[in-house]
Parts: C-alpha cells; structure tokens; sequence
C-alpha cells in the first residue's frame, strides 16, 4: 500500500510540475497517468462532452507528435480540463505559451494565443451561419492571389474555386478571411467575381476574422462542379510577412500567389508548410520573384490537411 502512495505522490507531483512548466503533451500525458484512465475511458468521457476525437489523437498528443489546433480539438482540451480535474485554462495556457515560444524560432505574424483566439471566434461565426466544415464541398482546385500594397499591407486577395458537391442541396460556400493583428474587418468588403453573389458578412472585432457567405444560383447535387470566384479587399492592417492558407481536409490542387507593389518588393520569399498552425514549420523551399510581374507563387499537386504558405524578408 505504501508503494501504491508513493507512486500516486510522485505522480501528483509530476503533473504539478508540468502544470507549470509544460510542455502542453508531457502536462497531458503526466495528468491521464495522475488519474489512471486508459485513453479509450478518456475518450469515452469527451464522447460525453459531445466532443469527438479519436483514441489516436489522444495518443499523438500525449507524445507531442500533434498538437490541438481546430476548433473542436480545441473544446476537447477544455473538456480534457475538466474531465482530469485540472484548473481552468491550464492546458489551453500551456499550448499558448509553446506556440509563443515556437514563434520566437520562426518568424511570425501571431502567435500560437491568438491563433487559439481566433479559432474560438472562427467556430462561433461558422455556428451563427449553421455552416458545417466542408459545407457539403470537396476540393478540386483554389488558386488564390494575395496582393501587397505600397505600405507593405495585405491589399487584398481574390479566390478561384473548382468544387464538387457530395451530397445534394448546396447552394452556397463559406469563405474565412484572417486579417493581419490590428486590423480593421469591420472595414473590410467582400466581393462575388464570378457565379456567386454575397450572402450574410460576419466578423469578430478582436480577432480580424471574417466569413461570408458566397451564395450559388443553383442547387446542387451530389457529384455535380462548379466554378466561382471572391474576393477580399483588406488594407486596414500594417506590414504584412507572410500568407497561409489552412486545410481541414487533403484533396485537390492549391496554388498561391502574391504579388507586390512595384516600391515594396521584398529581399526574398520562401514556401512553408506546417502540420498545423503550432507545428514546427517544414518544408521550406525559397522562391524566385519575378521582377518584372512583382510576383511569388507555389503549387500544391494535392494539398494535405494543415497549412501552406509563402513568407518574404522586408529591406
């Protein structure tokens, strides 16, 4: 019995210490074990929750080979609180402080914090519109052109569209736009191009996110394409680094490009990639600007789930 005390002891004690400490797995990990519960009980009281996530992430987060970053898997840390009775933000503080401290590596417009911030508010705009992930929408191709204005500010971005319905009745898409920290999205607008036209605009002040609603003409049915083209005119925020574009599902062809006022090119640009927005970043490959166009891009064949982007060194 006292071996059993001491174990419990030594195992309360760990927890304490990664609870201060960190990191975010090894504070999740020390916390299963300080409780006894096998992953498939943990996951049995999220279903409880009404959060859904699989044994395997469980595991992938308890050994930091993944970390939480959508905005269910972000509930499924606030219940994983309460479930192994821990303080309030504990864990939620711990996946802040290691994305700050990632982005101390890795030069970055935000933080690991606020892109928790925003993905809170990402979740409560898409439940306002009654939006699901996909929207009933696979990926076939996104060509997305981002444009930088003269002060080094995100201008702007326009998005071509090639999708196919998998299930009947879809008549619209949902389009998220992340502004730069400090801007404006209340002053932003979103303009239908092409086979579209706007629907309802929301935004959350703090966190610069926006959707919108490009609404379709048509229903359409399962196995059935279409084309369509939007854009977001920004210019409310500073200096602009970099541009990703985050995937929840693989699939289809991305290709970015960015191209630059003629007095603001920067020194170089770069591709990234990451597993998600606190992964460390991989896949880094810099890229040639064109001179005459002012421009950058990078194509994905077949895009994974996670984040792309391309990054530039200002003089």
């Amino acid at each position: 019995m006292r071996h059993g005390t001491q174990h419990a002891d030594a195992a309360t004690a760990e927890l304490e210490t990664a609870l201060r400490g960190g990191p975010f797995h090894v504070a999740l990990r020390a916390a299963i074990t300080a409780r006894g519960l096998p992953l498939q009980r943990v996951q049995h009281h999220l279903t409880r929750y009404g959060v859904k996530v699989g044994v395997t992430s469980l595991s992938y987060w308890q050994q930091g080979a993944r970390r939480p970053q959508r905005p269910e898997s972000l509930r499924a840390v606030r219940a994983l609180e309460e479930i192994l009775q821990l303080p309030d933000e504990s864990l939620i503080r711990l996946l802040a402080t290691a994305g700050e401290g990632a982005d101390a590596e890795r030069p970055s417009s935000r933080t690991y914090r606020s892109l928790v911030e925003a993905s809170g508010a990402l979740e409560k705009l898409l439940a306002e519109l009654d939006a699901p992930l996909d929207g009933g929408l696979l990926a076939m191709g996104h060509h997305e052109r981002v444009r930088i204005g003269a002060r080094r500010e995100l201008l702007g971005r326009d998005s071509r569209h090639i999708v196919r319905a998998h299930q009947d009745g879809v008549d619209r898409y949902v389009a998220v736009h992340h502004g730069d920290p400090g801007c404006a999205p209340d002053l932003m607008e979103v303009r239908a191009l092409e086979n579209c036209r706007t629907g309802r605009v929301l935004w959350h002040q703090q966190t610069g996110v926006l959707v919108a609603e490009l609404l379709f003409d048509t229903r359409l049915r399962a196995g059935d394409t279409f084309l369509f083209r939007y854009g977001v005119e920004d210019g409310t925020a500073g200096a602009c680094s970099e541009f990703a574009r985050g995937f929840n599902f693989s699939g289809g062809q991305y290709a970015l490009e960015v191209r630059f006022a003629e007095n603001a090119l920067p020194v170089r640009c770069h591709r990234f990639t990451q597993h998600s927005p606190a992964a460390p970043r991989s896949g880094l490959q810099e890229l040639p600007l064109s001179s005459r166009h002012r421009s950058v891009h990078t194509v994905e064949q077949r895009v994974r789930s996670g984040v792309v982007g391309i990054g530039w060194d200002w003089r």
